[in-house]
């Protein structure tokens, strides 16, 4: 991992980027997606900030498209996707819940009409309640 370490804080001074840095972006993203990595974990009984996985989310904006998501009759235009496949990682979702790709949404949650955004970290047995934001990179 200390080579994506270095090679993201490397990107984070460029103004340009190939595909093969876009793609790396990506598997940072997707690993923060699937729960293999997160913005803060516990060492030592010490939480840690893992900076660099901050900065992989904005080159993701950074390099990403705006794309348009439609979702009869809702439609969006946005430059991260929506997550998707609940059932098969058995959460429950509720009409009106929005979870972004890049936030980590463990099983058994419960997802009432609210919103999750990239980088966040939602672990089992919790219930995100009506209309609430759990925001960039929370834990």
């Amino acid at each position: 991992m200390s080579k994506k370490i270095k090679i993201i804080n490397q990107l984070f001074s460029q103004k340009s980027f190939t595909q093969k840095d876009k793609n790396i972006i990506k598997e940072v993203i997707k690993k923060l997606d699937s729960g293999e990595i997160r913005i803060a974990e516990k060492i030592s009984n010490n939480w840690v900030i893992n900076e660099w996985i901050k900065k992989a989310i904005l080159l993701y904006f950074k390099t990403q498209k705006m794309e348009t998501i439609k979702l009869d009759p809702f439609e969006f235009h946005d430059k991260i996707p929506l997550k998707k496949e609940f059932k098969n990682k058995k959460i429950r979702v509720v009409p009106h819940a929005i979870v972004r790709y890049g936030s980590f949404v463990n099983e058994n949650v419960i997802l009432m009409p609210s919103y999750i955004n990239i980088g966040a970290y939602v672990d089992s047995g919790t219930m995100i309640d009506t209309w609430a934001t759990v925001g960039s990179c929370a834990q």
